[in-house]
């Protein structure tokens, strides 16, 4: 294990930091030449299943435009916003030329192949390309996992899973999410419903919760269930206009909402947090995306997934922590672009700016046309051990050896388990 270890260590020495937005240096002069955009799916409707979330309060929800898990209207309407502002800054930027028609491979649109992902990656690239039908690249059957995006273990074994269950504390989980659970629970009235009476569903406030590492990494008790209750409260403070109807009439706090966003971020957060388990699930991603940053004459890259795939590609790349202003989200906010934006100087050399753009929450419940004097929300991402320029760009090669690292570090894995299990 001591080469996959002396790996992950660094990952693991993440510092507190916030960046401010990042762009080119306007003293510099730098081309933008190409963008790779991982994004996750825009507003859908909760994934719970109906009857989980009718049991469990006795309040109505909203009445979703879709069906569970799939994406809303107005999930469409920002996605196009969204798509109309990329237009507009590829534009400015000279990437492409207004109403660009691109010719064969300057563009891919590539989506997992659920409704959500491929609804979203359609209405974007209808902002984007508003005079040109694109086609939508995916690799599995309607409704189901794409493996490029599923998000389950590539490699098991029981001594990995001895070793990832060795880093998550549900204890201190537990702790530090207790306020949070105790709030979702109340804005939901959940002590008032007969099926949480009747403790089908446990004791959110006092039992323990569980983890559970195979194929698919799951957490059971209080954890896992408020999170499928914080996930729509979330989705419904997103869609309803009145945030006192949206929270069953509780006069809430942003702060409120943002303890509440925690508890639906916690799976994000306690398994994509381990770099073991995302240099696992995001795999076949890195590939795909370090492909698409060497793809030639590729001038704009679009795969669409899940907060899950922006989580770990993150957490494998080494991404010092961030701050996302205007969120109530910590991790990946709903419709979030991961961008890899490539410039190149006056000397020909490859730069990359790596970018978190998305919707704040304002512009989210404000159903807000976005535009180059309404922009989204900017986060820069740098990475643990990889230097930036005085611009605050990161070396073409730099970025691609990390890619490469992140790859070689997955491939290590039943190597480096297998030999531990045999000793």
């Amino acid at each position: 294990m001591k080469r996959i270890l002396i790996f992950l260590l660094a990952f693991l020495m993440l510092v507190p930091a916030a960046f401010p937005l990042q762009a080119a240096a306007e003293d510099s002069t730098y081309t933008l030449d190409k963008v790779v955009v991982l994004s996750r799916h825009g507003i859908r409707s909760p994934t719970a299943t109906d009857s989980m979330l009718e049991e469990i309060t006795p309040h109505s929800w909203f009445e979703w435009t879709s069906g569970p898990g799939e994406l809303s209207l107005r999930g469409a309407r920002l996605e196009t916003f969204m798509g109309q502002y990329f237009r507009l800054w590829l534009e400015d930027e000279g990437l492409i030329p207004h109403n660009w028609q691109p010719e064969e491979n300057a563009v891919r649109f590539y989506a997992n192949a659920k409704q959500r992902t491929l609804a979203t990656t359609r209405y974007f690239s209808a902002g984007l390309l508003p005079v040109s039908v694109v086609p939508i690249e995916t690799h599995a059957a309607y409704d189901t996992m794409d493996d490029t995006f599923n998000y389950a273990l590539r490699y098991v074994s029981d001594a990995y899973a001895d070793a990832v269950t060795a880093e998550i504390d549900m204890k201190a989980w537990d702790e530090r999410l207790k306020d949070g659970i105790a709030l979702v629970a109340e804005v939901a009235d959940v002590e008032q419903s007969e099926a949480y009476q009747s403790g089908k569903y446990g004791d959110l406030l006092h039992d323990e919760s569980s983890v559970t590492v195979a194929q698919y990494c799951d957490i059971s008790g209080p954890i896992g269930t408020a999170s499928a209750v914080a996930d729509a409260l979330v989705m419904q403070y997103y869609e309803e206009p009145d945030a006192m109807k949206a929270a069953f009439g509780h006069e809430l706090t942003e702060e409120d909402w943002v303890s509440i966003a925690e508890v639906d971020d916690a799976f994000l957060s306690i398994f994509e947090g381990v770099p073991l388990i995302s240099i696992n699930l995001a795999y076949p991603l890195l590939q795909e995306l370090e492909n698409e940053m060497e793809e030639e004459g590729r001038v704009f890259s679009f795969l669409c997934g899940h907060d899950s795939n922006i989580a770990s590609v993150l957490v494998a790349l080494g991404s010092e922590e961030y701050e996302l202003p205007g969120s109530i989200s910590s991790v990946a906010p709903i419709g979030v672009k991961l961008c890899f934006e490539r410039y190149l100087d006056d000397d020909g050399e490859a730069w990359y700016a790596v970018n978190l753009v998305y919707q704040s929450t304002e512009q989210l419940r404000g159903d807000i046309p976005l535009s180059l004097d309404n922009p989204p929300m900017k986060a820069a991402i740098r990475f643990l051990g990889i230097e930036t320029n005085a611009d605050g760009l990161i070396a073409e090669k730099d970025l691609l050896n990390r890619f490469r690292e992140a790859i070689d570090a997955f491939e290590m894995l039943p190597e480096e388990f297998d030999m531990e299990k045999a000793a």
